[in-house]
C-alpha cells in the first residue's frame, strides 16, 4: 500500500536538532539546517535543557530559525527545575520571537534527590501553563492558537509503573490542551502500532507521530539504552558492531530507520520525525528510501 492511497493528507515531515554546545560546533548546526531545509519540513524542532547555558542555546537557535530562515521551529520546553514565573516568562519570550509550536515535556530529574525539580511535576501542568499564556496573547496570536506537542511513549517510561499507565498520561496530556504528540524513539516496529491501538481505545484522538533515528554509532545506541530505558535492538546493535566501517554502519543505521518508518505509515502514521543528531546526511537517505514527497510546500501548519 502506498502512502497516497493510505491518507488523504501528505504526511508530515520534521526534524530533532541540537542547539551548538560549543562555539565550534554552531557551523556544523547551520549547515544541517540548510541541508535540511532544501527538504522543506513542516518544522523543525529545537531541544531544550534548563541549565542556563543550554537554555540560551536553545533560544538562540530558534531566534537563528525564525529570523533567518523559512523554517518553522517547534521549541522544546522542559519544567524540571523551573518556577511557574519563569516558565510563564519562557513561554512569553518565545512567543515574542515568533513562535507557534512548543514541544511540552518534565524533562529528565536531576541526579541529586535534593535538587529543586521545579514547581510544575508533570508535562500536563506545562501545556495548561502554556494554554494559559497563550489566552493573554489572543492580539499578538491574530486570534490564533499555539500547536502544543507532548511526548509519547512506545515502550514504558523508565519511571512508570505500566505501558498502560504511559497511556493514561496520554490521554491527560490531550485533555489538557496537547494538540499532537511524537513518539520516543524505538526500535520495534510493533510498539508503534501496539501504542496507537492502545491511545485510540483509552479515548486518545490527536496525531501521533512516531519518532525515528538512523543510528549509526554503536557508543550512541548503548547510550541512548540508558538515557531511554529502551533497550537496544540485538540484531541491529550486532550489525553495527561488525560493519566493515563507517560507511556500512551508516546504511545499516539507515536501513533501519526506514524499515521503521515504513511500518508506522503501514500502521496509518501521520508523519514522520527523525532524531538527526545534527546530521543532515542519514535522515536525508530515511526519507528518499521511504518515498516521502521529494518537493513538499511549506503552507503544512505544524499538526493540530
Amino acid at each position: 500500500m502506498t502512502l497516497t492511497q493510505q491518507q488523504a493528507a501528505p504526511p508530515s515531515l520534521s526534524y530533532e536538532l541540537y542547539p551548538p554546545a560549543r562555539p565550534e560546533a554552531e557551523a556544523a548546526v547551520l549547515r544541517a539546517i540548510e541541508e535540511l531545509g532544501a527538504t522543506n519540513p513542516d518544522y523543525v524542532s529545537v531541544t531544550y535543557s534548563g541549565t542556563p547555558v543550554r537554555r540560551r542555546a536553545s533560544v538562540r537557535l530558534v531566534e537563528h530559525l525564525v529570523r533567518n530562515t523559512r523554517l518553522r521551529p517547534l521549541a522544546h520546553l522542559t519544567c524540571v527545575g523551573e518556577t511557574r514565573d519563569s516558565l510563564d516568562l519562557l513561554v512569553r519570550q518565545l512567543v515574542g520571537l515568533g513562535v507557534r509550536g512548543v514541544l511540552a515535556m518534565r524533562g529528565d530529574l536531576p541526579a541529586d534527590p535534593e535538587a529543586f525539580r521545579g514547581e510544575l511535576p508533570f508535562a500536563r501542568y506545562l501545556v495548561e501553563l502554556i494554554r494559559q499564556v497563550e489566552a493573554g496573547h489572543s492580539a499578538t496570536l491574530a486570534g490564533g492558537r499555539l500547536s502544543v506537542g507532548v511526548a509519547a511513549y512506545p515502550n514504558r517510561h523508565p519511571e512508570s509503573p505500566s505501558f498502560q499507565h504511559d497511556v493514561e498520561v496520554l490521554v491527560s496530556k490531550e485533555r489538557s490542551g496537547a494538540n499532537f504528540a511524537i513518539t520516543q524513539v524505538y526500535f520495534d516496529p510493533a510498539h508503534y502500532a501496539r501504542l496507537v491501538a492502545a491511545a485510540r481505545a483509552a479515548g486518545v484522538t490527536i496525531p501521533i507521530i512516531p519518532g525515528v533515528i538512523p543510528m549509526s554509532s554503536v557508543r550512541r545506541l548503548e547510550r541512548l539504552a540508558v538515557m531511554t530505558g529502551v533497550r537496544p535492538d540485538g540484531a541491529l546493535l550486532h550489525r553495527l558492531e561488525t560493519a566493515s566501517g563507517e560507511a556500512e554502519r551508516r546504511r545499516i543505521g539507515v536501513r533501519a530507520a526506514a524499515g521503521l518508518a515504513r511500518a508506522a505509515f503501514d500502521a496509518g502514521a501521520p508523519g514522520l520525525h527523525l532524531y538527526t543528531f545534527n546530521d543532515p546526511r542519514a535522515s536525508i537517505e530515511v526519507i528518499d528510501q521511504v518515498g516521502l514527497p521529494a518537493t513538499r510546500t511549506l503552507s503544512s501548519p505544524v499538526p493540530a
